[in-house]
């Protein structure tokens, strides 16, 4: 068992009220991962008291020296692998196929960051005379990341990454659900050369977080998680402050009656329940054509019901535990919506084998637009099939939601993927492949709903504008 830790003014230290909390393994909840620190505003508080006093240290740290700390920071979570692995299926309940996946993802986030440090650059403008003007890009200061539990490692490397390329100093806000892996990445940064001064690190619940969104010293928050609470941090830091929230989604595939429809369930099933389901750009809607509906459900719902489910550390396993008792309830609360409404339940939708939060997944049919099921993000191994009598329907059926993150169509014909690109409202479009799964190097963000869309995260030419503040230098020579 761990006994965690906040990291607040370099040092390792409990909640200023001594208040813990447990992690417990979804797979098994007899057994206790660790305890740590319930963290309350004066925690928040006493971090950001830290890290504003630190700030102009890292910021005049060398582009070259921040880029190597990077680097160093990478080596050291590629050294932990092994353990890294193993912690986070115990922590937050994924498959070990899936965590390996994520763990070799991060060192190489923070390699790529590393190169965007020596990256910054400003630009030189026309002026007239022996005039110059030009425009410098400065750190933003105290960055405030607050990161979900379902990639509990790279999704705060894309965030704390690029802030500490920058020279902005980092609190770091982890899920409650997983914060082991929060404090395993901040070891690693430390380890890797970052000065402690450079970074805070307040475990807890959302009473931390919104703690770290009021502080009027953090400079930039960024977010990813649900559109409410998103929605919620978006009025709290206001105009003069910067954010960057990445929310839900309610992610369309649509599949034309051209395709090979063992691809394309393979497809679905993949995107819909890898990581059980509980991905921002996992899919949770099908969109047939009526000539290849039925045969594409029956497809699917023989995939869906070969899945082996069950811990995630027994090898074979294709789908691990929910993160949580409440994933779960809220996960079996939809199934029983989906039913109330009148759609049909085709496989799964209950609790499988076994002491932990295991699902078998669910394949609803007969949906209709109306649905909750179809409108709101369940967050979990459920899906929904739609007909629809052409490609433009389809197309209209996959925008016709509040959100905009992800979506995808699986077709043989390029005029209709043309299309369907051109007119999806959503931020990320995959043409034969999942929702699911995005290049390192290619920006992230949604439309509508699942984002502010001002700033792209992950890559793309705003990343470093998000946490840069550009000024403008107006000289003239002559005395």
């Amino acid at each position: 068992m761990v006994e965690g830790a906040n990291f607040i003014d370099g040092a390792w230290v409990p909640a200023a009220s001594g208040a813990t909390f447990e992690r417990r393994n979804p797979a098994d909840p007899e057994d206790l991962v660790g305890t740590f620190p319930a963290s309350g505003p004066e925690d928040v508080r006493a971090a950001v008291d830290a890290l504003d006093k630190a700030a102009p240290e890292w910021a005049a740290v060398s582009p070259e020296r921040r880029a190597a700390i990077l680097e160093s920071a990478a080596a050291q979570l590629e050294s932990r692998s092994a353990q890294l692995i193993d912690e986070l299926v115990r922590e937050e309940g994924k498959t070990a196929a899936e965590a390996a996946t994520e763990v070799s993802r991060t060192p190489m986030n923070l390699r790529f960051y590393s190169g965007a440090a020596t990256r910054i650059a400003g630009e030189t403008l026309a002026a007239a005379g022996p005039n110059l003007v030009f425009t410098l890009r400065e750190p933003i200061g105290i960055v405030g990341a607050i990161t979900p539990w379902n990639f509990p490692l790279n999704i705060p490397s894309r965030k704390i990454g690029p802030a500490l390329a920058a020279g902005d100093p980092v609190l770091f806000k982890p899920s409650e659900l997983t914060p082991l892996m929060g404090q395993r990445l901040v070891e690693a940064l430390l380890d890797g050369g970052l000065p402690p001064s450079a970074i805070a690190l307040v475990q807890g619940d959302g009473v931390a977080g919104a703690a770290v969104t009021a502080d009027p010293r953090v400079a930039a928050v960024t977010f990813t998680g649900s559109t409410e609470v998103g929605r919620r941090i978006h009025t709290q830091v206001g105009p003069e402050r910067r954010v960057q929230l990445e929310m839900g989604g309610k992610n369309p595939v649509i599949v034309a009656g051209d395709t090979d429809l063992d691809r394309a369930a393979a497809l679905i099933v993949k995107g819909a329940f890898g990581l059980s389901g509980q991905a921002c750009t996992g899919t949770s809607r099908v969109i047939a054509l009526d000539g290849i509906h039925d045969d594409l459900l029956d497809r699917v719902v023989a995939r869906a019901e070969a899945l082996r489910v069950g811990p995630g550390a027994e090898p074979g396993v294709d789908m691990g535990a929910l993160a949580s008792a409440a994933q779960l309830e809220k996960f079996l609360a939809y199934v029983r919506i989906g039913l109330d409404e009148g759609a049909t339940l085709r496989c799964g939708g209950v609790r499988a084998q076994g002491d932990g939060f295991f699902v078998r997944p669910a394949v609803f049919t007969d949906t209709h637009p109306g649905m909750r099921i179809v409108r709101e993000e369940v967050f979990g191994p459920l899906i929904g099939f739609q007909r629809a009598a052409s490609l433009d329907e389809a197309i209209d059926l996959a925008n016709d939601t509040e959100y905009g993150l992800a979506a995808a169509i699986v077709t043989a014909d390029l005029a209709a993927a043309t299309a369907f690109a051109h007119r999806s409202r959503s931020g990320l479009v995959k043409i034969n492949q999942p929702t699911t799964g995005m290049a390192m190097n290619a920006p992230f963000g949604g439309y509508k709903a699942s984002s502010t869309t001002t700033f792209k995260e992950q890559a793309g030419a705003s990343l470093m504008e998000f946490y840069t503040a550009e000024k403008t230098v107006y000289l003239n020579p002559a005395i």
